[in-house]
């Protein structure tokens, strides 16, 4: 048996900015992700989000669009209803998706919303609940208007916290009654790796970046705080999450020193759950900004509206784990070096099924909130056959492993309550802005220099999938 109660969330998850395309039409303005370079010609250690400055932003929005794959994405915004039918004959019954916030507000601090892209996203969600999907909407997922970065310093100036709040009660009154979960920031503890894409701080524009980022996200919690009072009094229904990327590392070695300093890394990982949940600055945190010389202004309100603004559940992203210890943590940019003892993807990233299952007893264990896996997947490159089929056992191999490990978390007492494939669509990667480092169970015929027809196919996976949905996870042949 597999212990998954009746209801259970079999989903999937993508992200406005990497499937929609479309992104001068409707009014929108310009995101963050409108300046994500190609990547895919970049040996795969090195692709990451850089630290950006203005004068690259302002030659990006100069460059020919050829260069920027998330300004095409796969063309959701024209074909979203016939792509929403392929995605619920999974027996999907949830779609992650994002609510592109230069949709809304296209320069970001705009008097009124844009209703041309709230009407969009009213069909959007219409369709996925006309389809048999509850939607679970990410309202910050790296989509920020690129005006907030430029006119003001992105999350790092106050300003945004009322911009932001601003934006989340638009949607909370416009979707009450049609979405009921909510997670306000995709992977809030991201500020190394996607530090730009989150938080849009030009790093020009400040003296301390690492300072910057932490101030942006302190900024940024308040807001969510704020926010998720708001969700809870517009309607009592709404459940509002926070979102973690699983960065929980083990000790590189026995030796107490990289135990210690492991510890002090997944202490610093931890963080914005802690605070998001808890509501308050643990004391760890506290020491580690005075030993840097970091210093965090709290504004008048804040430790008040941190207290009252905890969230209802918490949710993470799960692709690999990592080791970490004294001497990488001292000298790589994450603290963190791969596991040797564990395969690996094309992508460098470690395969460690039994990594899910550790991760969800220690956040189950440290917070008792309800969890919800809303990122795992396996980006592999999928060749079609001459008769036009697609076979990825390898990706099947990989999330059938996970979740027999999600399996697992249950029988341990963990409350999982729902579980969302990245990419069960073959969308534009995050990190390298490619489409050939593909995740899903329906394949876009599409390469990394947008040859081809963009025609949908079923992989394998897409009917492997479609029997864990329909025996709630006791099927995973």
């Amino acid at each position: 048996m597999s212990g998954f109660k009746a209801g259970f969330l079999w989903g999937g998850a993508v992200a406005a900015h990497q499937l929609e395309g479309g992104w001068k039409e409707g009014g929108k303005g310009w995101c963050l992700a409108d300046i994500n370079r190609s990547q895919y010609d970049i040996p795969p250690e090195e692709r990451y989000n850089m630290e950006i400055d203005t004068a690259y932003i302002k030659r990006a929005m100069e460059e020919d669009d050829k260069f920027y794959p998330k300004r095409r994405g796969i063309d959701f915004y024209h074909t979203y209803k016939e792509d929403i039918k392929l995605l619920a004959g999974t027996g999907m019954n949830s779609l992650r998706t994002s609510i592109n916030w230069a949709r809304i507000f296209p320069n970001g601090d705009d008097a009124t919303p844009n209703e041309e892209g709230l009407k969009f996203y009213d069909d959007l969600i219409d369709t996925i609940i006309a389809n048999g999907m509850e939607p679970l909407i990410t309202v910050s997922h790296y989509e920020m208007p690129l005006n907030l970065t430029l006119k003001y310093n992105g999350w790092a100036s106050r300003e945004l916290v009322d911009f932001f709040v601003k934006y989340c009660e638009v949607l909370f009154k416009r979707y009450k009654g049609k979405v009921h979960k909510w997670i306000l920031v995709n992977q809030i503890n991201l500020i190394v790796h996607e530090s730009f894409n989150h938080l849009g701080i030009a790093s020009d524009k400040v003296d301390n970046l690492l300072e910057a980022k932490y101030q942006g996200v302190h900024n940024e919690m308040v807001a969510c705080a704020k926010a998720t009072k708001i969700a809870h009094e517009i309607d009592p229904d709404n459940e509002i999450g926070m979102m973690f990327c699983s960065n929980l590392t083990y000790p590189i070695s026995h030796r107490p020193e990289d135990v210690y300093w492991n510890m002090r890394h997944n202490q610093m990982e931890y963080l914005y759950g802690d605070i998001m949940v808890r509501g308050y600055y643990p004391g760890y945190a506290l020491r580690y900004y005075d030993e840097h010389n970091i210093h965090i202004n709290f504004y008048p309100g804040d430790e008040e509206a941190l207290k009252e603004g905890t969230v209802d559940f918490v949710s993470l992203s799960y692709y690999y784990s990592r080791l970490s210890g004294e001497e990488p943590y001292l000298h790589t940019d994450l603290g963190q070096v791969p596991n040797p003892d564990i395969p690996a993807s094309d992508w460098g990233w470690g395969i460690d099924p039994l990594g899910l299952r550790i991760a969800l007893n220690e956040y189950w264990d440290r917070y008792q909130k309800p969890l919800y896996i809303t990122e795992n997947g396996l980006g592999a490159y999928d060749k079609v056959e001459a008769d036009g089929s697609i076979h990825d056992p390898y990706r099947i191999d990989y999330l059938r492993k996970h979740v027999e490990q999600v399996v697992e978390s249950v029988k341990d007492g963990v409350d999982v309550r729902g579980y969302y494939p990245w990419g069960p669509i073959d969308i534009i990667s995050c990190s390298s802005s490619e489409i050939e480092k593909r995740y899903g169970f329906i394949y876009v015929d599409y390469d990394n220099q947008f040859n081809g027809t963009g025609k949908r196919s079923l992989k394998d996976s897409y009917y492997w999938y479609k029997k864990v949905t329909a025996s709630n996870g006791e099927d995973l042949g």
